[in-house]
């Protein structure tokens, strides 16, 4: 077997191991999904950010909120906070990197609104800051993060954390708790519309 079979084959094995502890947390994107569709439903918001491959995650997320999951419905308000180059360079320029998602965070998000962020190493000082913003503002703060502990765990209300060997491994399994939060959210949709 080759070098880079043999490394692919490492990575499948790490996923699939760290998969088998993620299945554990079924119950908080269950918990997440039906709050979002709770607070979307009533013409409440969700924010988003996340940095790199994360920020690539969040818009996943919100682009499946606004367009749609698998069945057509209604478009919902969802932000990607990074998508926003303009605002992003300018308030990184005037007021620093730290403070480029807290600023939308306080211009965009409303008392019962979600924010959620995400980050492998739960350690990102503008998404530290960005939690800080919204729990000021009374937005509800979800974290999807690497391993616990980390600051991004204590600085939010709740957090699901992924426990694995690499940030390539947390991202993939970002993207199935994007894809399990937007499956219990339609979900919740259609139970209310019933």
């Amino acid at each position: 077997m080759s070098t880079e079979v043999s490394r692919g084959v490492g990575h499948c094995d790490e996923l699939l191991d760290a998969l088998g502890a993620f299945r554990a947390s079924a119950h908080i994107t269950e918990r997440w999904g039906h709050k979002l569709a709770a607070v979307l439903g009533g013409g409440g918001r969700l924010l988003a950010a996340g940095n790199g491959g994360s920020a690539a995650q969040a818009q996943h997320l919100t682009a499946e909120l606004v367009g749609r999951y698998r069945e057509d419905r209604p478009a919902f308000s969802a932000i990607a906070l990074h998508a926003d180059t303009s605002s992003t360079t300018a308030i990184a320029n005037d007021y620093g990197v730290d403070a480029v998602f807290a600023r939308q965070v306080r211009a965009h998000g409303r008392r019962g609104d979600v924010l959620m962020l995400l980050s492998t190493s739960g350690a990102s000082a503008n998404l530290l800051s960005a939690a800080d913003a919204a729990r000021a503002a009374g937005l509800h703060v979800w974290a999807l993060t690497g391993a616990a502990p980390n600051p991004l765990l204590a600085g939010s209300d709740e957090a699901l954390c992924v426990n694995a060997g690499s940030a390539a491994t947390v991202q993939e399994l970002h993207l199935v708790a994007v894809h399990m939060v937007c499956a219990a959210f339609d979900a919740a949709l259609a139970r209310k519309g019933s």
